[in-house]
């Protein structure tokens, strides 16, 4: 779990198709198709291509929301929002190997999403961010400092992977949170390749 992941954006399915690509190109080891408001046939080919690159770099790719089309496309496994299908009900449908993973914004989420199983909590957002709309409170530094200490405290060792709103120079106090990862979207999207590998080695702080 100690990894970079790129969650995808981009104005079409084929920019997030290519934006995938430059991020596993860049180093990435884990990657989330994230399509809004596109046809469940659409999103199945689109999950079916980035399967095919993820493969080629050896970077896992897990599909945001869709159970149905994470099983389909032979995904690693899927995201599941706050008001999603429950996590339980995802792993009778996907199986006990593929990776569950959960939002949340409070330690009550987090511990709900450990009581359903979940794999990995995506606890955010860090701060501001344009990429998801009816944003929850942001938690800043302080926010995951408390809610990472209480988790750990009570035993609940869950991996937490730091997204929304984080920028390069929030890289080196997010490292002292406990986070086991970090979730990225625009700092990965639309620029050469030599700055996103720059980027996405400066963001593997587990290594230093």
């Amino acid at each position: 779990m100690k990894c970079t992941q790129y969650i995808s954006q981009g104005n079409t399915i084929e920019e997030h198709i290519n934006n995938i690509e430059n991020a596993c190109k860049a180093g990435v080891c884990w990657v989330q198709l994230r399509l809004k408001n596109v046809s469940i046939i659409d999103y199945l080919s689109a999950a079916k291509k980035c399967r095919q690159i993820c493969d080629a770099y050896g970077t896992i790719l897990i599909i945001n929301d869709n159970i149905g089309i994470a099983a389909e496309s032979a995904a690693d496994g899927v995201h599941l929002g706050l008001s999603d299908t429950n996590p339980k009900e995802a792993r009778k449908q996907l199986g006990i190997s593929a990776i569950i993973g959960g939002t949340a914004n409070t330690l009550e989420d987090c511990k709900q999403h450990i009581e359903d199983g979940v794999d990995y909590i995506g606890l955010g957002p860090y701060s501001f961010t344009t990429t998801k709309k009816k944003l929850s409170p942001v938690l800043e530094n302080k926010g995951y400092n408390t809610i990472i200490s209480q988790l750990r405290n009570e035993g609940l060792n869950t991996p937490v992977v730091a997204i929304g709103g984080i920028k390069m120079e929030d890289i080196s106090k997010l490292s002292e949170t406990g986070i086991d990862g970090i979730a990225v979207s625009g700092l990965l999207t639309g620029e050469p390749i030599a700055i996103l590998k720059e980027r996405v080695q400066k963001m593997k702080f587990w290594t230093n």
